[in-house]
């Protein structure tokens, strides 16, 4: 008797850009089969509302929260399924009002285990940070960064597009080398800001978020860094060998 494929949940923060990256990913790496995608189409802090109202977050099913959102009834059903895993990609977003450096470390440690509570993948300082390169690889990486001020002033997404290497999101990293690359990057980069020593798979998360929010606070700025992309190689480290 087969085995039953294991369905997987990932919840993403906007209906476009983010979407459409996962999917990219997803299909690139030939892992879609088995994953539902749903946009929350608001920021991770309306979340920490609804999650965290009573400072109980176990007393919340976040399935029956996003039903509740839900305006298409035949999406509804879509949080009535049981799911092995539940993955949650969402923005910094240290520009928004409701921005709180206690309430996204509060919910990076809540958000810790796929096949329990969820997992939190925070992409700093948004989701656009994927394309932020303008050479695959991109030698200047490591060293890039968004200032808080840019970011205030709605001026980070123009300036990724401009410094894209293909200045088309559809254009970018089209193939499995070159995601390959992009991930890897990333991961190398999210070590670099921990200062771990590399000799486990993935940077710790906590880490990278308490690192970014010091930089915030004393420097103004937060480093262009997209753990979203670490999934694929928490999935299978071998997809991007």
């Amino acid at each position: 008797m087969n085995e039953k494929v294991p369905k997987i949940l990932m919840i993403v923060e906007g209906a476009k850009t983010d979407v459409k990256l996962m999917t990219h990913l997803l299909d690139v790496y030939g892992i879609s089969h088995n994953h539902e995608i749903v946009s929350y189409k608001t920021n991770i802090y309306t979340l920490y509302q609804e999650m965290f109202v009573d400072d109980d977050p176990e007393s919340m099913d976040i399935l029956q929260i996003l039903k509740s959102r839900e305006r298409d009834q035949n999406k509804k059903k879509i949080f009535d399924e049981s799911y092995s895993d539940i993955l949650l990609i969402f923005d910094l977003d240290p520009q928004a009002p409701d921005y709180s450096s206690d309430k996204i470390k509060k919910m990076q440690q809540y958000f810790t285990e796929s096949s329990d509570m969820g997992k939190l993948f925070l992409n700093y300082p948004m989701v656009e940070a994927f394309y932020h390169m303008e050479e695959i690889p991109d030698i200047n990486y490591l060293d890039r960064y968004a200032d808080l001020d840019e970011l205030k002033k709605g001026e980070y997404k123009t300036r990724v597009n401009k410094e894209n290497r293909n200045h088309d999101y559809t254009k970018f990293a089209v193939d499995r080398e070159e995601c390959n690359i992009v991930i890897k990057q990333n991961i190398e980069k999210g070590f670099s800001i921990t200062g771990e020593d590399a000799d486990v798979r993935l940077p710790n998360f906590n880490k990278i978020l308490l690192k970014q929010v010091n930089s915030l606070e004393n420097e103004k700025r937060v480093w262009v860094l997209c753990t979203c992309v670490y999934y694929i190689a928490e999935y299978n480290p071998n997809l991007i060998e």
